[in-house]
């Protein structure tokens, strides 16, 4: 039995975790505009009742939290804020100050991990924010807040411990991998 078009369309905004425009959901499919609105309307009515809605914004659309659990999330976002970065929140965060703005691609690879999950956390928390990305339109770049550079007590980036030594081995590793 074929899957259904909202059903595909719910799996690719799952997967992505961030809001795609009917146009690229069109060249993901190779659907027209109109398939796929008839898609995401038919993915709207197929989420109602369940923990998921379909949140629509201009001509993006993305998964989101449906009122109906929204308190539930919002207990386990306090509980997700009130607890360390981890490991993981450490790195990542350490990465897009050494080295952003970055993709979520970019993070992922050198990371060598989904990043989803933490970039997630951190943008809930204030120190990241994304912004767009002029090499493709289809993602978003991930760079320092102004409030984390303030709370780690800097006036800028380049005041970073070991900023300059950290992005000249960064510029020459990038260096030798391109000759491999």
């Amino acid at each position: 039995m074929p899957i259904l078009l909202s059903s595909q369309i719910e799996a690719v905004l799952f997967y992505k975790a961030e809001p795609l425009s009917v146009k690229r959901l069109s060249q993901i499919f190779k659907k027209d505009d109109r398939e796929i609105k008839n898609a995401l309307a038919e993915l709207h009515e197929e989420l109602k009742g369940r923990g998921l809605t379909l949140v629509e914004w201009e001509d993006e659309v993305t998964l989101g939290t449906s009122k109906d659990v929204s308190g539930l999330i919002e207990t386990l976002t306090k509980e997700e804020l009130l607890k360390d970065l981890g490991k993981a929140g450490l790195e990542t965060l350490s990465i897009i100050l050494y080295q952003g703005p970055l993709s979520r691609a970019e993070i992922d690879y050198i990371r060598g991990v989904n990043s989803n999950f933490i970039l997630r956390n951190l943008l809930i928390r204030g120190l990241i924010e994304r912004m767009d990305n002029p090499k493709d339109q289809r993602s978003f770049l991930y760079k320092p807040t102004l409030e984390l550079i303030s709370h780690l007590g800097l006036s800028r980036i380049a005041d970073l411990p070991d900023y300059d030594s950290v992005r000249l081995d960064i510029e020459n590793f990038k260096k030798d991998e391109e000759k491999h």
